[in-house]
């Protein structure tokens, strides 16, 4: 169960503690994001939710896997504290079908029943933490930071790639063409040569995708391309395709 003689420490700022102030605030300027709780033992929901409500988070209870995927809950900011072993659906396994959909909801384990195989496992399938019960409150608490600002950053990347995808859709084909062979290093003479153009035609459009790519500099087009996982070509054939 829950510890509920696991104090935590003194909130002095000192090396490996958090301030649950800067948690707050953290909440207050993400959104609200939700910590999901799936766990058979009432006890602990109730203890987490306490825990993680007294620290303004948000909470969402669950006694299983299949009662969450019945919920029908949106997509939004948050993780998931998960019990090794639920009824039906492990959470081991459930941890794995995420991984499969592509679902990159950050996860953090907690067991009372944890083995070196099992917590193996979990670490490497991309679990935030590994937490063995009773869970220390100050432990989970700082894996659950780490969760939210890895779930924060991912959400503000995959905003960004999508602003660069939609950027990248007005070039027409001849512009993403020349953007391509910009960022692999090509000069506007050589590009000219190995697209069949003047090398006047190529500067116009190199002007028209910094313009429309919104790019400050050659370094920013390169780790837009970068960003937007565009080959770079070799041959005289050069490749557009956006993965």
């Amino acid at each position: 169960m829950l510890s509920s003689g696991a104090v935590c420490e003194p909130m002095n700022g000192g090396r490996g503690t958090m301030d649950h102030r800067h948690l707050r605030y953290f909440v207050a300027i993400a959104g609200e994001p939700t910590v999901v709780v799936i766990d058979d033992d009432e006890e602990i929901r109730e203890g987490l939710q306490g825990l993680l409500g007294s620290v303004g988070l948000r909470v969402e209870l669950f006694a299983s896997v299949q009662e969450f995927l019945g919920s029908g809950r949106p997509d939004r900011p948050g993780c998931l504290v998960l019990d090794v072993r639920l009824p039906g659906r492990s959470g081991l396994d459930f941890h794995d079908d995420l991984a499969v959909a592509n679902v990159h909801m950050p996860v953090i384990f907690i067991s009372g029943h944890a083995d070196v195989p099992m917590s193996v496992r979990a670490m490497k399938a991309g679990a935030v933490e590994f937490l063995t019960k009773p869970v220390r409150h100050q432990d989970l608490l700082d894996a659950i930071q780490r969760a939210l600002d890895q779930d924060r950053i991912r959400r503000e990347d995959d905003k960004a790639v999508a602003e660069l995808r939609a950027s990248l859709d007005t070039l027409t084909l001849r512009e993403r063409q020349v953007m391509v062979l910009v960022v692999a290093g090509l000069q506007n003479k050589q590009i000219a040569h190995q697209i069949g153009v003047a090398e006047a035609t190529v500067k116009a459009h190199r002007g028209q995708v910094m313009q429309k790519m919104r790019a400050r500099s050659l370094a920013e087009l390169v780790r837009m391309a970068d960003k937007l996982k565009l080959s770079h070509p070799k041959s005289k054939a050069p490749s557009t395709k956006v993965q």
